[in-house]
């Protein structure tokens, strides 16, 4: 390091230290640039190398600050001079000379950024110290000044000063004194106003400042004035809250409350509110009832004015029931209205306080205000379903007040639907159900109900014993769907979409015509109008258009108004729904009546229904149907009310005429009447999902029963009913006859039919003549018209078994004769329906193949085809005998047949 410094005193350069002992020469000291350090650093160079040039230099070099270089290498001169030499050792000197250049310049720039550090830091210094000087410089510039110009004037005019200060304060004073007294008037123009929580801010910030003054005797009795000025405020107050109660305004209550945080009773502020709100409901319903009630007294007598709420409410006159219900209930909405806005008020400042609350630093404020807070909540959620309770029992004991069942049906759906809108403002109000109101409405409800459906079954039954049973046109995509029933989102009540002089919906009216004496449900549209319309709107065999009758549009709109009741009161949904199976039920019962019952076809065993619909007309039978002709006198009183809840079995009109065989024994009133009934069971079908909603959990077995057991059995009655028509379409007694005096123990096979054949198809070809004129009359839909076929088939072939059975003697051509008369049959019938296969063929082809059966096939043939009767059986084997089975074997076949028949007896 001695080294270095030498050699950079020698190079004229500097230490840091010394260049900081001359604070002039700063500006003048020249520090190598990084330019000359870059050139210095970036030339090649061997680190070893250069060191060893470093140490191979003399010490003499390192000695002193005076030491002469130049002289001592002169001297080191040879006598002798060799150029060559000379430049050589010029060359090493340059060498070392470069190596400690270039040693200084890395030392340099790797202390460079200390070293302008420490240099900036040393004139900053410097900076400090001059300011210093010039501060200290005028500092005592002003002593001087001071000492030279201070005298007593100077103090008297500093008496002076401070005397006019007081004189100041004194009169601020007198003016604030002065300002107190006239505190009063503007106080009472901040109460006109409404600006009472700048009349509380004023009247609190006088309290405090009469309080500093209180040494003055003019202010003695202030404060208490204050202090009754301020309890005058609270009651004004309190009077401003109670209006709350039934118009709510945000800035009014906004000022209210503002108002009672300043008195700091916030928390008294809303049980205040809570007992208002109380009063206003007990005001209001009082009030508007009072109005109806004096309205239509007619005179000026006070005497109900004195009456207590329940007595007054019995006052109400039928006319205005409805008008006052209304009313009634549309001033508790605007109370409860008042209540929910006050709520949402408090929700919205207290999301703001909470904001500007984290933002402050008073701990102490913000837990007292926190406290508050939660107490209003608290107090304004525990309010909600005490005021619904409340507004419960006010409307119940209006409702209690007058006997519903006076009311129309239209009249009652209106009293429902203005409660169940009530009840459903107050369930959102709340979250709770209306639990006293609903009970009310429900009793009611399910008593005026069942009067009222008992007078519609009753209606139901007069319109099925004068039904004719005649085709009632309709659009052909008309459904119940299209009728307006009412849902919740509807402003306008379903009840106003119906006629005042027919009570019908507006949209059943566009959807059929009543063709015969306009003495229906509803009114008769003409046959003018009729005509007038496209002819596409309304055809009597339009493909796939709806069948049905007046009677059955009655009960659709009987369903209509069923559905109405159900949507506007859902707690008696069961109640409803139960009343408007029984309609179905009756409905179904009355076509099967009509014209499905026939014990003579049942007796063979032929015509009878599933069990499924047996077992469903025998429950309509016990709970619904009256069987009795008059009250037996010693009936107990349960069985009289159980009577009250049926109706008389239907009768069917003497117009219907079902024995003519031109008309296929009203074959086209038959497929009216059943296909309405199908119809009717369709429209039931879509309306299961809505009643699947309403019904009550527990309630859902009967839904699905009254589903699956009766409405899915409506098209069951087609096979009882068409069956009817089907025994009595063909002459099979004839037939019999015929077949009876045929021959069939002949001894050769026969290649000709028998004239029975050509008879039986000929009654096919007569039956399907008249099916086609029917057709005219009423559109046969597909499946009737292979139900008929079917039936006729069925019991053709079931003949031809029975003529089979007839037969005493039968050889083997005689069976194959047979077989040729059936295949004859089967050929000319298939040319005359589409019915595939042909219904009980096999019934027919197996009974003519038991004939060449052995014994032992034989005994378990007659235990495997229970389906032939015993006659049948009997008479199958009794032909057999002489042929292939002897008198033994015979015995041991009746036997298995008298077996196989005693169970049936």
């Amino acid at each position: 390091m001695q080294k270095i410094k030498s050699l950079m005193t020698r190079q004229g350069l500097k230490s840091p230290q010394e260049s900081l002992s001359d604070l002039g020469a700063i500006e003048s000291l020249r520090v190598p640039g990084k330019e000359e350090f870059r050139e210095l650093r970036e030339q090649p160079s061997d680190p070893q190398a250069e060191q060893e040039l470093i140490n191979s230099i003399e010490q003499v070099y390192f000695s002193v600050d005076s030491f002469d270089i130049v002289k001592y290498e002169l001297e080191k001169l040879p006598p002798v001079l060799n150029l060559q030499e000379l430049e050589a050792y010029r060359d090493k000197l340059k060498q070392q000379q470069a190596a400690v250049s270039k040693k200084v310049a890395d030392l340099i720039l790797e202390k460079q950024p200390a070293y302008v550090k420490e240099l900036e830091r040393v004139t900053s210094l410097q900076t400090g110290l001059q300011l210093a000087a010039v501060i200290c410089t005028n500092g005592r510039r002003h002593l001087n000044i001071a000492k030279e110009g201070f005298t007593q004037a100077s103090l008297g005019l500093l008496a002076n000063q401070r005397k006019r200060q007081l004189l100041i304060g004194l009169l601020k004073s007198l003016r604030t004194i002065k300002t107190l007294q006239r505190t009063d008037v503007r106080l009472s123009e901040m109460l006109e106003e409404e600006d009472y929580p700048g009349a509380i801010q004023l009247c609190l910030e006088c309290q405090k400042a009469a309080s500093t003054f209180k040494h003055y005797s003019c202010i003695s009795e202030l404060n208490s004035k204050l202090q009754d000025t301020l309890e005058q405020i609270e009651e004004q107050l309190d009077v401003a809250l109670s209006k709350i109660c039934k118009n709510f305004d945000i800035n009014h209550y906004t000022k209210v409350q503002q108002a009672y945080r300043l008195l700091g009773k916030t928390q008294t502020a809303m049980d205040q509110l809570h007992m208002h709100f109380t009063q206003a409901i007990h005001n209001t319903v009082f009030q508007v009832v009072l109005g109806y009630v004096e309205l239509c007294a007619g005179n000026t007598d006070t005497k109900f004015q004195k009456l207590q709420y329940k007595d007054l409410c019995t006052h109400v006159t039928p006319d205005s029931y409805i008008p006052c219900l209304a009313d009634l209930c549309k001033a508790l909405w605007e109370v409860m209205l008042s209540y929910y806005r006050t709520m949402e008020w408090h929700e919205k400042h207290d999301n703001e306080d909470t904001a500007s609350a984290s933002e402050g630093s008073n701990m102490i404020g913000t837990e007292e205000t926190n406290f508050d807070r939660g107490y209003i909540k608290k107090k304004l959620e525990h309010g909600l379903t005490r005021i619904w309770q409340d507004v419960q029992l006010k409307v119940k004991t209006y409702l209690l007040g007058t006997d519903l069942s006076i009311f129309k049906y239209d009249d009652f759906i209106f009293v429902l639907d203005i409660i169940s809108r009530l009840m459903q403002v107050g369930e959102e109000f709340c979250g709770s159900k209306s639990e006293v109101l609903q009970e009310s409405i429900r009793k009611q409800s399910v008593n005026y109900f069942k009067n009222y459906h008992r007078t519609r079954l009753d209606e139901l039954r007069m319109f099925l014993e004068n039904e004719t049973w005649e085709l009632c046109p309709v659009k052909s995509n008309f459904s119940i769907l299209q009728l307006h029933y009412e849902s919740d989102e509807q402003e306008k009540s379903a009840y106003q979409e119906y006629d005042s002089d027919s009570d019908v919906p507006e949209e059943l009216k566009r959807d059929y015509v009543d063709e015969q004496t306009g003495d229906g449900p509803v009114k008769s549209v003409s046959r003018e109008t009729l005509k007038s319309r496209k002819k596409s709107d309304y055809s009597l065999n339009k493909v796939n258009a709806p069948i049905l009758t007046n009677t059955t549009l009655n009960v659709i709109r009987l369903v209509g108004k069923y559905m109405q009741m159900m949507n506007i009161l859902k707690p008696i949904a069961f109640d409803v729904i139960h009343f408007m199976s029984q309609l179905f039920d009756y409905y179904l019962y009355a076509i099967y009546t009509f014209f499905g019952r026939n014990d003579s076809l049942e007796s063979t065993g032929l015509g009878l229904s599933s069990s499924r619909l047996r077992t469903t007309l025998n429950r309509i039978q016990e709970s619904l149907i009256d069987l009795e002709v008059s009250a037996d006198p010693t009936a107990t009183l349960t069985a009289a009310e159980e009577r009250k809840e049926k109706v008389p079995s239907p009768h069917l009109s003497h117009l219907v005429v079902l024995t003519s065989g031109d008309t296929l024994y009203g074959l086209a009133e038959r497929v009216v009447a059943t296909e309405s009934l199908v119809f009717l069971a369709e429209q039931f079908e879509f309306l299961q999902p809505h009643l699947d909603a309403v019904m009550p959990a527990v309630k859902k077995p009967f839904l699905q029963q009254f589903y699956s057991q009766t409405v899915s059995t409506a098209s069951e009655l087609r096979k009882p009913i068409y069956w009817i028509v089907a025994g009595k379409a063909l002459d099979y007694e004839q037939m019999l006859l015929l077949m009876a005096n045929v021959k069939w123990d002949v001894k050769e096979i026969m290649s000709q039919h028998n004239i029975y054949v050509d008879a039986l198809l000929k009654e096919f070809e007569q039956f399907n003549r008249r099916l086609n004129e029917v057709s005219k009359r009423v559109r046969i839909p597909l499946p009737v018209s292979n139900i008929l076929w079917e039936h006729c088939i069925r019991l053709a072939n079931r003949t031809i078994v029975e003529g089979y059975a007839n037969v005493k003697k039968c050889s083997n051509e005689g069976r194959a004769l047979m077989q040729l008369d059936f295949q004859q049959f089967l050929m000319k019938l298939e040319k005359l329906t589409d019915i595939r296969p042909i219904p009980d063929k096999e019934f027919v082809e197996t009974y003519i193949k038991a004939y060449y059966l052995t014994e032992n096939d034989m005994e378990r043939w007659i235990k495997e085809h229970r389906e032939y009767s015993t006659k049948q059986l009997t008479n199958l084997v009794n032909v057999c005998l002489g042929s292939h089975i002897n008198k033994k074997a015979r015995q041991k076949l009746l036997a298995a047949i008298d077996d196989i028949d005693r169970p049936k007896r």
